[in-house]
C-alpha cells in the first residue's frame, strides 16, 4: 500500500481538527459549571499546559512591549467570545450556539477590511447579508425561552470577527503557540477582573469563576482544553504546511454541521428544534460554504493562526 501523500494527510488532519472543534459546543452543554467558570477553567488549563513548554517562553521574551500589549488586548476579545459562546449554549442549546457563530461572516465582511487593512469586498458583504434570512428562521424555530441565547450567540459572533481580523493583521509578528498562551493568559486575567462587574452589566453570564468542578466536570474540562483546544490548534498548524489557508477555511466551515449532528446524537436536541430551525441553519451554512468557494485560493507563505476560538482563521 502506498503511503498517503502530504496533501492527503493534511486534509485528513484538518478535518480531524474540525471534528474536535465541533465537540466544544457539546462539552460546553454537558459541563454543569456556569459559562463564566467553564471559560475560566478552560483558559487556565490551556495556559498552564503552554507554560510548561520552554519554546513558548523563549518566543514570548522575543516580543516587544507593544506587540505583547496588542496580543493581550486580542486575548480579552477571545475571552469575551468564549464567555458569550458558552453563555449562548447555556441559555439555549449547543445547536443554537454553534449556528450563531456563522453570523461572524457578515460581521467580518464589515470589520476585517479596516482592521486587517485589506480591500473591502462587496461580494463578501452580500454573502453575509444572505445569512440574515436564515437567522430569522432560526429565531422562529426555537422556543421563546431560547431567544436570549440567540442574542448572546450573535454577540459572540461579533467578538469572533473582531479578534479574528486582528489576529490576521498580526499573524506574521510572532510564533502562534506563544501568541495563544499570551492571548489566553490575558483573557484569563481579564475575566477574573470583570467578575465583580458582570452581575451589573450582564447578569445572565455572571457567576463564580473559581467554582470547583466536580470529578465529572473536571474530566470534561480537561478534554475541552487539551483535546479540543491545544491538540487541534497544533495539528492544524502541521496541516497548513501542505495545504492552502483557503482549503483549511473551507473545511473549518463544517464545524457547525458537526456540532448540530453531535448535539442530536449525544444530547437529543433534535426534540427541542423545529423544521424551521433546520431550514434557517441550512441557509446560514449554505451562505458560509459559498463564501470560500467564490474566493480565489491564494498561495500561503506562513502558517496562519487558526485557533484560539472554536473556528480559527475565523470568518466564522
Amino acid at each position: 500500500m502506498n503511503p498517503l501523500s502530504p496533501a492527503t494527510r493534511a486534509q485528513l488532519q484538518i478535518h480531524f481538527c474540525v471534528l474536535l472543534w465541533g465537540f466544544t459546543a457539546i462539552l460546553g452543554k454537558m459541563i454543569t459549571l456556569g459559562a463564566l467558570a467553564l471559560v475560566w477553567w478552560r483558559m487556565l488549563i490551556v495556559v498552564a499546559a503552554i507554560a510548561l513548554l520552554p519554546r513558548a517562553w523563549r518566543d514570548l521574551r522575543a516580543m516587544g512591549p507593544r506587540l505583547i500589549a496588542a496580543y493581550a488586548g486580542i486575548g480579552v476579545l477571545v475571552a469575551l467570545h468564549w464567555l458569550t459562546f458558552y453563555g449562548s449554549i447555556k441559555l439555549a442549546n449547543a445547536s443554537v450556539g454553534a449556528t450563531c457563530i456563522a453570523l461572524a461572516t457578515p460581521f467580518t465582511a464589515l470589520i476585517e477590511p479596516k482592521l486587517a487593512r485589506r480591500r473591502f469586498s462587496l461580494r463578501e458583504l452580500l454573502l453575509g447579508i444572505a445569512v440574515l434570512p436564515g437567522v430569522a428562521l432560526v429565531v422562529g424555530g426555537v422556543p421563546g425561552s431560547m431567544r436570549v441565547g440567540i442574542a448572546v450567540g450573535a454577540l459572540s459572533a461579533v467578538f469572533v470577527a473582531l479578534f479574528g481580523s486582528l489576529n490576521k493583521r498580526l499573524v506574521d509578528h510572532a510564533d502562534p503557540l506563544a501568541v495563544t498562551g499570551l492571548e489566553l493568559g490575558a483573557g484569563l486575567l481579564a475575566l477574573t477582573a470583570l467578575t465583580p462587574l458582570l452581575p451589573h452589566v450582564f447578569p445572565a453570564l455572571a457567576g463564580n469563576p473559581f467554582a470547583l468542578p466536580d470529578q465529572r466536570d473536571a474530566w470534561l474540562l480537561l478534554a475541552l482544553a487539551l483535546a479540543c483546544t491545544l491538540l487541534p490548534f497544533t495539528l492544524s498548524l502541521v496541516a497548513l504546511r501542505h495545504m492552502s489557508a483557503f482549503a483549511a477555511q473551507l473545511a473549518t466551515n463544517l464545524e457547525p454541521v458537526y456540532a448540530i449532528v453531535l448535539a442530536a446524537l449525544l444530547l437529543g436536541e433534535q426534540h427541542e428544534l423545529t423544521p424551521t430551525f433546520y431550514a434557517g441553519a441550512a441557509i446560514i451554512l449554505g451562505a458560509v460554504f459559498v463564501h470560500p468557494l467564490l474566493r480565489r485560493p491564494r498561495r500561503i507563505s506562513h502558517a496562519e493562526v487558526l485557533g484560539t476560538a472554536e473556528a480559527r482563521n475565523v470568518t466564522e
